[in-house]
């Protein structure tokens, strides 16, 4: 899954490939903003065991979606000129 988070302040979102279902990522960033962790961070690992950390009360909002795939080589244009 796709998993692509808004930290207040900053221009860019962080984004990374989690091997997570939406549920379980659903219910990691629920318990982080209800205050459930001690820390005050969600804490998210990517596919590649990769750890993020961001203070929830930074979050300004986090979207789940599937990830894209990635295509391979070029891409030709159908019809003639």
């Amino acid at each position: 899954m796709e998993v692509k988070i808004g930290v207040q302040h900053s221009p860019r979102e962080l984004v990374i490939d989690s091997p997570k279902s939406p549920d379980e990522i659903a219910a990691d960033v629920a318990a982080a903003m209800s205050g459930s962790t001690k820390d005050g961070l969600l804490t998210l690992v990517d596919e590649r065991g990769r750890k993020l950390l961001v203070p929830v009360d930074r979050i300004a909002y986090v979207e789940i979606a599937q990830a894209d795939q990635r295509r391979v080589g070029f891409i030709t244009a159908s019809g003639s000129n």
